[in-house]
């Protein structure tokens, strides 16, 4: 039914009760009254109401259901008997509601025309009747121009909304980056066209809008599929927040994309789980560029190696051979300790493109870290003497535990040496191990350049170095750190840096008692 037909059935509604309590209260009336040629009318309004297909018509057209309401009204009073004046209220709302101020002009019109008029008429200018008919016009009129102004203002803001919907929805559709916002339940809410694209890509079959399904989507090696739990839309239904989590999508390497996904959970005013937004960012040239770089590193270091292990090994020949003058000697020992240090820069270049990522192999043993320590910092004593900075020691006597002791003593070599860098003639390296019923704790500390608060963030990423390190032209590789980072964390542990520009960094490592 036509939205007139259900004003007008409203309308014959309350026009109906109105008749019936006055009849129940002993009103009666015959058909030529006033109340009588009311109900006719009311009846035959009825009748065009839900008979006509108002929806296909001129709109224009459906006014004389509103407007023969009101004249009903006005017929209807003229008896002593006759009907509820505030009936013309209902008319003036739908008429204010559906045309606007115009609506309110007619129905005020309409109301002088079959209320106010008639009923002056048949009172005669009685001094109660009149007053009290001009209210209810009063009444009728103010109520469409409310209605009226209520709908242009609700207009106004649906009007504001949906502008301010287009502009998002431009913008969602713009951006290079793959959105995806999700119900509390996991559900897809909505995407923008990046991520349609890439819902294409994993999941040619179609997908169900819902966290979890299972598609042409790997694991960062892009050959292990990834299991339900570990997608990321079904982390993010899951109420967990997470940064640049990489994967595949796609089986044809033609097409395939690498993506790198944030999400970050949506919570009500009162903080309850609402959904998720996620974003997929395409980093497939970085992570083939990075592919390229690691097999490139893998490639250049292993040719490397093989000449440079024998050049060490003639050179100690050679440091051992009693006709070589002692001159002669001091100089094999230069080229000895550069060529060791050349090698093991190799080795770790081509530790980290092997590993790819993965976690770094140990081989656990029981050793005494103490021991492992104190022949570190004896071992970089001659080369902090020379930088003139002084290392100064605390630790037990002895500290067993189980741990893979040439990691381990890679790692302290590598702070170390780090800290005898970074550190001006004058300044001092400070280690401390110590140990309680759950960590042992490494400390190194020194008094050197420093380090910004936005370069510790990224200091422990393979190949990252400072600015300041890059124009003192400190040599390294920028990764000793994250070697460090590499073997303490597959021993279970941590590694923290707290450093102030100017006056030194600390970095603290801790590991669990129990290997």
């Amino acid at each position: 039914m036509a939205e007139p037909g259900r004003f007008q059935v409203l309308f014959s509604v309350l026009y109906a009760v109105d008749v019936g309590l006055r009849v129940a209260f002993g009103a009666r009336f015959d058909l030529l009254s006033g109340p009588g040629l009311g109900l006719v009318g009311a009846v035959v309004l009825f009748v065009l109401g839900v008979a006509v297909p108002w929806d296909r018509l001129d709109p224009r057209l459906a006014l004389v259901l509103p407007v023969g309401s009101i004249a009903v009204v006005g017929v209807t009073r003229l008896a002593p008997e006759g009907g509820n004046g505030l009936l013309a209220v209902f008319p003036a709302l739908w008429l204010g509601r559906q045309w606007g101020r115009r609506g309110a002009v007619i129905a005020g019109v309409a109301t002088v025309l079959f209320l106010v008029v008639p009923g002056a008429v048949y009172s005669h200018g009685d001094s109660v009747m009149v007053p009290r008919v001009l209210f209810i016009a009063l009444v009728v009129v103010v109520t469409a121009l409310a209605v009226a102004d209520g709908m242009e203002q609700v207009q106004a803001h649906e009007g504001t909304i949906e502008h301010q919907r287009r502009v998002s929805q431009a913008i969602f559709d713009t951006v290079d980056v793959g959105l995806l916002l999700l119900g509390k339940d996991g559900e897809y809410v909505g995407m923008n066209r990046r991520h349609q694209e890439f819902m294409a890509i994993g999941y040619p079959a179609g997908h169900e809008g819902q966290a979890g399904q299972l598609g042409e989507v790997y694991d960062v090696d892009g050959r292990t599929p990834m299991r339900a739990e570990q997608m990321p839309a079904y982390r993010a239904s899951a109420e967990e927040e997470f940064d640049d989590v990489r994967m595949w999508i796609g089986r044809d390497p033609a097409t395939r994309r690498a993506l790198s996904v944030s999400a970050r959970a949506v919570r009500t005013r009162d903080g309850a789980f609402a959904g998720a937004a996620l974003a997929y960012n395409d980093v497939t040239d970085f992570m083939r560029a990075l592919k390229v770089k690691d097999e490139f590193v893998a490639l250049v270091s292993h040719e490397l190696r093989t000449p440079l292990t024998s050049i060490v090994g003639y050179v100690q020949i050679l440091e051992e051979d009693p006709a070589i003058p002692p001159h002669a000697v001091e100089q094999l020992r230069v080229v000895h300790r550069n060529a060791e240090r050349l090698r093991r820069l190799i080795g770790d270049l081509l530790d980290t493109a092997q590993r790819d990522g993965s976690p770094m192999p140990i081989n656990r043993s029981d050793a005494d870290l103490a021991a492992i320590v104190v022949e570190s910092v004896e071992a970089a004593r001659p080369t902090a003497a020379g930088a003139g900075v002084d290392i100064a020691l605390t630790a037990p006597e002895q500290l067993r535990m189980s741990l893979d002791a040439q990691r381990i003593a890679q790692a302290v070599d590598n702070l170390l040496s780090n800290a005898i860098k970074y550190t001006e003639p004058g300044g001092a390296v400070t280690v401390r191990l110590a140990a309680d019923e759950r960590d042992v704790e490494l400390e190194v500390v020194d008094t050197g350049i420093g380090i910004a608060p936005d370069d510790c963030d990224r200091l422990f990423t393979r190949f990252f170095r400072t600015e300041d390190a890059a124009r003192r032209a400190v040599a390294g590789a920028g990764l000793g750190l994250s070697i460090t980072k590499d073997i303490v964390e597959s021993h279970g542990g941590r590694v923290d840096v707290e450093s102030e520009v100017g006056r030194g960094s600390t970095f603290r490592v801790r590991l669990p008692s129990v290997g």
